[in-house]
């Protein structure tokens, strides 16, 4: 295949478009705080964000070049079509979830970032063991793009896999250095833009190719192309009759399906990616406001990539440029079906837009991950852990170079790691086990302590490792209730793990309250504090109360009203 220079072109356009705008935004920001910008200026953008911008960036919280793709290719992939679809319903709702329930308390308290409420109530240690698995997350996250990414314009571009995963980076993180959440905000208004209209103009011409079937004949059957033998000069296949993209539903796996709906709508609330677009609003109503229009925008955005994986799955592939089925190569190719049907099925104008455009939103999906990883580092880390006097200007230089670690980080991953899908699938399952009953409970449940936190931490962690995980070779240490030999989980595990972990956080508090406040332990024995009582007559400690909390010590979640900070009346 030579080297497609067209869509070269676009990709080095729309990625110094991307460019400019982080950069733009990077000065326009700066022109708001001349006298240097504060930490949180950095990581929220001065809780300036208006509208307009707030509504494109909330729903780019999952909207970017990974989810247009994935969708794609689970419609595209005969094993899967439609009803395994799951991603844009799931990470809509999560956001409605979010927003009724999480959203109004987190921005009202006036919090900087998703771990400072549990560095509060938890203190600092645990709010340190909190940062793990919601650090592998964001880290794990941008690798997996990073890597799609540069698979695609290897298959597509015939470019060279670390040139294209290592420019991209170094572009996200270049604005993101100096823009902060500014930066990640305006990108993301053009990220969307570029998604929505790219996928669009290349639909009609992909829809009436001639090669391309009528997309409503292929719902229920649709033809796989299997080359008679493994030689590449091979131009004669096999027709066989398999599945359409509506897909099959099979009760065997009711319970599979079942985990990862759960997965996606409640695990896609406790990420600090999410957090950081609440806390940057500019009141707790709009936060709300901001997580429900997104969740319309996150089904909105799917439909053309779901479009575009029903074209594919309705494609004569073998009659087209590319010559082969996606479907049965070794390995299959359903990851790159995006890519495939605009570069094959669509004239060269048209896929200049609509490859460029894809290309530079996956690149751009990455920053905003890495900002939220540098941002609890820096704060929940560095500050409240090991620099409690650290100066503004002494945290903006260590979360830039945070961005700067982070980035390289997921380059590295992204190079080396061939399993990388596998190792951010098992982090989102330790963020749904681990931190969405961690969130319940700090925000709604104020009898829970440290004991029960941690508890509950080590609980969820060794159920789901014992779940096992195929992707990574990790083998089940439990065979939970219907499990098929030798590695299949056809049970909830997951969310059987998530429960127990939400259990024992609220057995294990109840017991040590009575324990320790009825004097059956000795307080002297209450090593985390929860019972001190220096901190039952002053509440939290300094270094456990958010930046700019200082307005409400007796409570992390004041129940009405906007958060006003420095308010020395209620001290």
């Amino acid at each position: 295949m030579a080297v497609n220079i067209p869509g070269i072109i676009a990709i080095v356009i729309f990625y110094l478009l991307i460019l400019g705008i982080g950069l733009w935004a990077a000065r326009r920001g700066a022109k708001k705080n001349p006298d240097g910008p504060e930490s949180e200026d950095v990581m929220l953008a001065g809780r300036d964000i208006g509208l307009v911008v707030g509504m494109f960036t909330m729903t780019a919280t999952w909207v970017g070049g990974g989810y247009i793709n994935g969708t794609a290719e689970v419609i595209f992939d005969p094993a899967q079509g439609f009803i395994w679809c799951q991603a844009p319903f799931g990470y809509a709702i999560s956001l409605v979830i979010g927003g009724l329930f999480f959203a109004k308390k987190m921005r009202a308290a006036g919090y900087v970032t998703m771990l400072d409420p549990f560095q509060r109530r938890y203190g600092d240690r645990m709010g340190g063991l909190l940062f793990i698995p919601a650090l592998l997350g964001e880290v794990f996250w941008s690798a997996a793009i990073l890597s799609a990414l540069g698979a695609t314009l290897k298959v597509v571009l015939e470019l060279e896999i670390n040139t294209a995963v290592i420019v991209s980076a170094a572009i996200a993180v270049f604005y993101t250095l100096f823009g902060g959440l500014y930066s990640v905000a305006y990108t993301d208004v053009i990220q969307l833009i570029c998604i929505f209209l790219g996928l669009w103009i290349s639909i009609p011409f992909a829809l009436t190719n001639p090669l391309v079937s009528e997309i409503g004949t292929t719902t229920e059957t649709r033809l796989l192309y299997t080359p008679v033998n493994a030689s590449v000069y091979n131009r004669t296949f096999n027709q066989t009759e398999t599945a359409g993209w509506y897909g099959t539903w099979d009760t065997t796996y009711t319970g599979v399906w079942i985990d990862y709906a759960l997965l996606l709508m409640c695990g896609g609330v406790p990420w600090q990616v999410y957090f950081q677009r609440v806390l940057s609003s500019r009141s707790a109503h709009r936060a709300q406001v901001l997580s429900f229009t997104a969740a319309i925008g996150c089904v909105i955005m799917a439909i053309p990539a779901v479009l575009i994986g029903a074209i594919g799955a309705s494609t004569d592939w073998p009659s087209t440029s590319y010559g082969k089925d996606p479907a049965t190569e070794d390995p299959p190719q359903a990851s790159l079906i995006l890519p495939l049907v605009l570069q094959h099925l669509t004239p060269v104008w048209v896929s200049f837009f609509g490859l460029g455009a894809v290309s530079a939103a996956v690149m751009s999906s990455a920053d905003s991950s890495i900002l939220s990883a540098s941002s609890m580092f820096s704060r929940n880390v560095y500050k409240l852990v090991f620099r409690q006097k650290a100066s503004e200007r002494e945290i903006i230089w260590v979360m830039r170079a945070s961005i700067f670690v982070m980035g390289a980080l997921a380059t590295v991953l992204a190079l080396t790691i061939k399993t990388i899908y596998g190792l951010w699938f098992l982090c989102s399952d330790l963020v749904f086990v681990i931190l969405f009953p961690q969130l319940i409970s700090v925000v709604y449940l104020q009898f829970t302590n440290t004991y029960g936190s941690l508890c509950g931490y080590i609980v969820g962690m060794v159920l789901r490792l014992c779940g096992g995980e195929t992707i990574i070779g990790l083998p089940p240490a439990i065979k939970f209730p219907y499990f098929v030999e030798p590695e299949t989980q056809l049970f909830p595990f997951r969310t059987l793990a998530m429960l127990c972990s939400f259990v024992t956080i609220l057995l294990v508090s109840l017991l040590t309250q009575r324990l320790f406040k009825g004097g059956v332990i000795p307080l002297k024995y209450d090593i985390a504090g929860c019972y001190s009582p220096e901190r039952e007559r002053n509440g939290p400690k300094t270094t456990e109360v958010a930046m700019n909390d200082a307005g409400y010590p007796e409570t992390a979640f004041p129940p009405e009203g906007k958060y006003t900070p420095y308010d020395t009346s209620k001290l």
